[in-house]
């Protein structure tokens, strides 16, 4: 250590050190406000807690501070002095005194002192508590429990603290004062009765503030704390405290909880949080918890014995808390039964777990099971019957495939439906209750109204059951089906109708003929037999009386009649009853026909064959088979064929050969009378029209008579003067129309002379087409001439020829020059030309012309 000679030591006010004489090996202690100068045998030294050894220090590291005691606050010291528990005085060296090594004592504050070496102290705030708080204390020195039982600092809950109360040192005391007696924490027990260990609670309902006195200390929680936190309950809360003794406490709100000593909270790890207070469990008319009696108990006047099962709803507790003589038995993880819901036309199969029955319980109903009798089961079908009930149903076949396979892999009860909710079951146990999945929320303690700002729609559920309940049969209108059981009833069901099975009911499946002609080899399995309206087709061969093979295709009504009941599913295969027998009255019917009497009334023999005879206007009686109340109703007869092509190509010659025979006679006839009556509506409009103008005349003559009897009226009537004036008028009249007839007259004569005119004009035209034309006649016949005496060869009868032809020519071009002429006088060619030209040289040719036959068809060319 280095040199201390050159310094002093200065102890302010609250301050101390140890000063070590290394000569005499003597510890003092110097208390401030105090000042020394070290020789070089003295050394400044600490005190170590943990070695229990002096360790030299240096003169600043030395200088330790008094023990501060707030008021509220009490200070644990370790080894206190043997005297009174004296403290080092102030302002001076104090020798040691001797000290209780390893004992501990509990001084309240207000307290400010040094500590003596070998001593320690640790302050600890009093004890706050809430009225939801508590401390667990400790006796860890009877004696000194005893002796200070009552001056522990206790303030019970209801009186208020102030300062200067109790415990408070007084100025210029030495030391802390001694706290007067207080109520005890536990009015129950005595200082006589406690022991070393023994453990009270003091709870916050009944103390506000403690400070526990010597011998007693607070014991702090596995987090450090030593205020803890009771279990403050609301209502419809629980809590469960755990005994040394193995013994439950369920305790319920609204309350607040403070263990025993002995006792600990349950808590439960819920997501991740601790939790030590539960929700208790709601329950109405639709659900339920499954409890196991583990103890005896009496409640009101019923006694329950260990071992007993019960199943609590709703209806007889609506909100249920764990009894410590209770255990739940879970399903997997559910503790909650809830009740299915079974919509109107489904159904559940119910196990009674007593007896071994199965149930169908049919909806509409909400079905809670009793588990300690009643377990809900699922039905599986095989392959072949969900095709056979379920044809064409890929959801049916998938979910029982499904539930096949799980039962391969799993045990039978695994299948059993927990409630409607689960698949399987998992292995059933009694197991102890520990607490509710459902921990209590913390929430806003106070009355409040909340209002949305948006429409919150209703809570809606979506039940889809389809494949969860009882087997659901659909039977259609019109078909029907037998369901067995397995004690041997049979029912049978005719649609519409919906059918739900019992656990041991089946369906009785039949096999029916297909393809056609119908046959054994081709079969269709079904459940489901048409009752009405059924059709049923096939292909009958034939021979007729003229050995003519024919391929007859019919199409058969069937209906099933009777009282609803085995006889219709008698015969497994009904269709090919049906068509065999049929086949044979058919071909017996053929048989004594040839071909054509069958082929053109094929249809009628048929239906006479199957049907029976038609009476009159009465409807046939149809086919009846008594051996399972099946009739045939009507036949249609969809094709006939005849296999061998030629007769069926004659047949059908002679067929179209009547039938356009017969087309042509309807057409005459509907053109006969289409003229009759034709010429009957002319002879009707005729009448009609004769009537007409015979009345008009009659409504004409009676109209005429009246104006002239009003005429002669108004005549005989008038004055002199009057009868002049119209006179003069008529007069005027008549010299108007005279004048209009002098200028029609005048008009019709510049017409007539216009006319002449025109006339003038064509004869003019007429003389000058002649002119043209005997010029022309006359250059070809010098042309012709110029051509003989070339020639010299042309024999008569070319000359005749040509001059034929010159002839026609000319008159051609006549004809063309005369057409305007023609059309002014509406005269023909032949009327014309003759006239035109008489007295020349084509008179002759004209005269021929008109000799041979009249107008030629060069002459009709020539007038069109």
């Amino acid at each position: 250590m280095g040199e201390q000679t050159n310094r002093d030591l200065v102890l302010a006010p609250g301050e101390y050190a140890f000063m070590l004489d290394t000569t005499k090996g003597r510890v003092s202690v110097l208390v401030g406000p105090f000042k020394t100068s070290p020789s070089q045998t003295d050394q400044t030294v600490l005190w170590d807690q943990q070695t229990g050894r002096y360790k030299r220090v240096e003169l600043d590291r030395a200088v330790q501070s008094f023990v501060s005691v707030p008021e509220g606050h009490y200070v644990r010291l370790t080894n206190p002095a043997a005297t009174d528990n004296q403290h080092p005085e102030e302002g001076k060296s104090n020798d040691l005194v001797k000290i209780q090594t390893g004992r501990l004592i509990n001084v309240p504050g207000p307290a400010y002192f040094a500590l003596w070496p070998g001593q320690s102290a640790d302050v600890i705030p009093g004890h706050l508590l809430r009225s939801n708080e508590y401390l667990v204390v400790s006796i860890y020195n009877e004696e000194q429990a005893r002796a200070n039982w009552t001056r522990g600092v206790v303030k019970p809950q209801t009186q208020v603290s102030t300062s200067g109360e109790e415990g408070e040192s007084k100025e210029g005391e030495k030391g802390a004062s001694q706290p007067q007696p207080k109520p005890v924490v536990n009015a129950t027990v005595s200082p006589e009765s406690i022991t070393m260990g023994q453990r009270f609670i003091v709870e916050g309902t009944k103390v506000s503030f403690y400070i526990p006195p010597t011998g007693v200390e607070v014991v702090r929680d596995a987090n450090g704390k030593l205020v803890r936190d009771a279990v403050t309950l609301e209502r419809l809360e629980y809590c469960i405290l755990l005994d040394e003794n193995g013994n439950k406490r369920y305790v319920q709100g609204p309350a607040v909880v403070f263990p025993k000593p002995t006792e600990t909270f349950v808590e439960m790890k819920v997501e991740t949080k601790e939790e030590r207070k539960f929700r208790a469990i709601e329950l109405n008319e639709l659900s339920g918890i499954y409890v196991k009696v583990i103890a005896d108990y009496k409640e009101g006047d019923t006694e329950y014995k260990a071992g007993q099962e019960l199943f609590i709803t709703g209806s007889d507790t609506a909100i249920y808390y764990p009894r410590p003589e209770h255990a739940i038995i879970k399903y997997g993880d559910r503790e909650k039964h809830y009740a299915i819901a079974v919509p109107a036309g489904e159904g559940r199969y119910v196990l009674d777990r007593n007896k071994g029955d199965v149930d169908l319980a049919k909806g509409p109903a909400m079905l809670l099971p009793d588990p300690r009798t009643q377990v809900i089961v699922r039905r599986i079908l095989d392959q072949r019957k969900v095709e056979l009930w379920f044809p064409g149903n890929a959801q049916a076949a998938q979910v029982n495939r499904e539930l096949r396979d799980l039962a391969d892999k799993a045990s039978a009860e695994d299948l059993v439906a927990s409630y409607g909710l689960d698949r399987g079951l998992t292995d059933r146990a009694v197991r102890s209750f520990r607490a509710p999945a459902a921990p209590a929320k913390e929430a806003f303690a106070g009355d409040k109204m909340d209002r949305g700002v948006s429409y919150t729609p209703p809570r809606t559920i979506t039940l889809d059951t389809k494949y969860d309940g009882a087997v659901s049969i659909d039977v259609w209108t019109g078909y029907a089906v037998m369901v067995v059981s397995k004690t041997g009833e049979r029912r049978v069901v005719v649609g519409p109708a919906t059918i739900l099975l019992e656990y041991d009911e089946t369906l009785m499946p039949m096999e029916l003929s297909t393809d056609t002609p119908k046959s054994d080899k081709v079969l269709m399995g079904t459940v489901y037999l048409r009752v009405l309206n059924n059709r049923v087709s096939d292909l009958v061969k034939v021979e007729t009386k003229d050995l003519c093979q024919v391929e007859v295709t019919v199409s058969y009504r069937v209906n099933f009649e009777g009282d609803k009941g085995e006889r219709w599913f008698s015969v497994e295969n009904y269709v090919k009853f049906l068509t065999d027998h049929l086949r044979s009255l058919i071909r017996n019917a053929v048989k004594g026909r040839g071909i054509e009497e069958f082929y053109g009334n094929a249809a009628n023999i048929i239906r006479d064959a199957v049907l029976g005879l038609a009476k009159g206007d009465e409807k046939r009686q149809g086919r009846a088979f008594p051996e399972n109340g099946m009739r045939v109703y009507d036949v249609e007869v969809l094709d006939v064929k005849i296999n061998n092509p030629e007769i069926a190509k004659l047949l059908t010659t002679a067929q179209h050969e009547a039938v356009q025979q017969a087309l042509r006679i309807a057409r005459q006839e509907r053109e006969l009378d289409f003229t009759k009556r034709d010429e009957d509506i002319k002879r009707q409009m005729a009448d009609e029209r004769t009537e007409t103008v015979v009345h008009e005349s009659d409504l004409k003559k009676e109209e005429l008579e009246k104006r002239l009897e009003l005429n002669l009226a108004e005549i005989s009537a008038e004055t002199e003067r009057e009868r002049t004036k119209r006179t003069a008028a008529i007069e005027r009249e008549q010299n108007d129309l005279e004048a209009q007839l002098s200028n029609q007259q005048t008009l019709d004569a510049l017409s007539k002379a216009g006319l002449e005119r025109e006339k003038a004009k064509q004869e003019q035209a007429l003389t000058l087409a002649k002119r043209e034309i005997e010029n022309g006649l006359e250059q070809m016949r010098a042309q012709t001439e110029d051509l003989v005496k070339r020639t010299g060869a042309v024999t008569p009868d070319l000359i005749a020829a040509l001059q034929a032809f010159g002839d026609k020519d000319l008159i051609l071009k006549a004809t063309e020059a005369l057409a305007p002429l023609m059309i002014l006088k509406d005269e023909g060619v032949k009327d014309l030309l003759p006239r035109f030209f008489k007295g020349t040289g084509l008179e002759g040719v004209i005269a021929a012309i008109g000799q041979n036959g009249g107008r030629s068809s060069h002459d009709r060319s020539l007038t069109s």
